[in-house]
């Protein structure tokens, strides 16, 4: 825990020492039976929300109003109480939330903006997850010791200014986030216009199938496809490496090595973030390729922003054709299948290299591919330059948060 010597050097106006208990309360979430719980947004419900929702829409639930106990807005901080991963400050969902959240109330001396920044400081949560280890069982959120962590508390409106330029940041990453999200869906319905409705631009530049191209039966595939077209296998457009995790004495996360991505739980919206490195590289991705969870959940899908070594429950594709854009439209359109049978019950623990090989494909005409890849492959550049700069974006907020709070930057 931070000593008090230390804030005492920081010599800023209008600043004073504080604690966490000082600033905010605490409020913890309700739990109604699993027998009200809704998949449908229904006529006097209200969506119940759960720790994962802060990631995912996969899993919407709704209760009856009737038995909702604790509420939250947009702009609420919603805390996870319990780990693996503990202490995660998230919002921006509005409804009733379960036990396994908990909200922070800002007191009167403290705006909500900056509280939420507060809160989010690397060095609080270190110790809510250093204490939470000492407990048995499932690990949870030490409130006592929480409320008695020290802060430098300034006045509201340099308080303000500090939010000011957070936020600023953070509107970036979010136009970033936005941007690449609507790069992503268009993406997705290009390829299913061109290779699951078959409506490519023909010769004089009409959708193919609807206006009247010949299809024909494939019986591989047990449906019409394009005159010309084939079937085939994922090894005959991807290069294929299964990844393979090195000793575990290599591993470190002090930069020394190579980058390792051990699997999914690493991933990002388009790249994995960097968490540790090994001495003892074994198999290896590229800048650029695919990489393809195949552990459970088998299809979850980032690319490489650098050469890299993968663990077990990981693979790497790139593409024979040098069409990247194609590939991972590909994968996309297979992780659809992998999805069905998550939902159907019969979840894949893992997919063998042989299986990922063998997985069968429509293979279209290659004049069609190129003009594909031409089209798709700047915005598919350009999504991976939006991700990039706002991987540094947020490692610039990351940096200045804590500075901002302790008072060794000032806003001026």
């Amino acid at each position: 825990m931070r000593n008090w010597k230390a804030i005492e050097q920081i010599k800023i106006m209008n600043i004073t020492k504080s604690t966490i208990g000082d600033v905010c309360d605490f409020a913890g979430g309700s739990q109604p039976p699993k027998s009200v719980f809704s998949s449908e947004n229904k006529e006097g419900y209200i969506r119940f929300i759960q720790t994962r929702d802060y990631k995912s829409d996969n899993f919407l639930t709704y209760i009856p109003i009737r038995t909702a106990r604790r509420f939250c807005d947009l702009e609420d901080i919603m805390i996870g109480r319990y780990g693996p991963p503990i202490f995660q400050i998230s919002r921006g969902i509005s409804g009733a939330y379960n036990v396994a959240l908990m909200k922070a109330v800002p007191k009167k001396n403290i705006l909500n903006d900056y509280l939420f920044y507060l809160l989010k400081q690397e060095s609080i949560f270190r110790y809510v997850d250093g204490l939470s280890l000492r407990t048995g069982g499932q690990t949870g959120v030490d409130l006592d010791s929480l409320k008695k962590y020290p802060i430098l508390l300034p006045d509201i409106p340099y308080q303000q200014s500090i939010v000011d330029v957070l936020k600023t940041l953070d509107s970036k990453i979010e136009i970033n986030n936005r941007i690449n999200t609507d790069l992503e869906r268009i993406a997705k319905i290009l390829y299913d216009y061109w290779f699951v409705q078959f409506d490519f631009p023909d010769n004089k530049g009409n959708p193919y199938k609807t206006s009247g191209g010949q299809m024909v039966w494939n019986k591989e595939l047990k449906k019409e496809i394009p005159e010309g077209w084939n079937h085939g296998e994922l090894k005959e457009i991807a290069n294929i490496t299964m990844g393979q995790s090195p000793p575990g004495e290599s591993y470190n996360n002090e930069n020394n090595g190579m980058i390792f991505f051990q699997g999914c739980t690493d991933f990002g919206n388009r790249f994995p973030t960097v968490r540790q490195f090994t001495t003892r590289p074994a198999r290896l991705a590229k800048t650029g390729d695919i990489l393809l969870s195949v552990r459970a959940p088998v299809g979850t899908l980032n690319i490489a922003k650098d050469n890299c070594c993968i663990g077990r429950g990981l693979a790497a594709l790139n593409s024979k054709d040098n069409c990247i854009a194609y590939l991972f439209g590909v994968m996309k359109n297979l992780k659809q299948i992998f999805d069905r049978r998550n939902v159907d019950g019969t979840t894949f623990g893992a997919i063998t290299r042989d299986d990922l090989c063998s997985l069968v494909i429509v293979k279209p005409d290659k004049e069609i591919l190129k003009k594909y890849h031409e089209v798709v492959n700047p915005s598919f550049d350009m999504q991976n330059k939006l991700e990039v700069e706002t991987q540094k974006l947020t490692e610039l907020r990351d940096w200045l948060l804590p500075m901002l709070m302790n008072g060794q930057v000032k806003v001026t």
